[in-house]
């Protein structure tokens, strides 16, 4: 189950990356919000809460 989390998570955060034209203007908003999410999940897994 947290390796399907996981890869779904990284799959998130490469699409969250202002690399298309209609993106370009967001910024680090996409990327930044999944980022966090990421490191947090990636914490609770490591304590094993998750």
């Amino acid at each position: 189950m947290g390796t399907i989390l996981l890869v779904i998570l990284i799959l998130v955060v490469i699409g969250a990356l202002p690399s298309w034209p209609h993106s370009r203007s967001w910024g680090y908003g996409p990327s930044g919000i999944t980022g966090l999410i990421v490191i947090v999940l990636i914490i609770m897994l490591l304590t094993g809460r998750l």
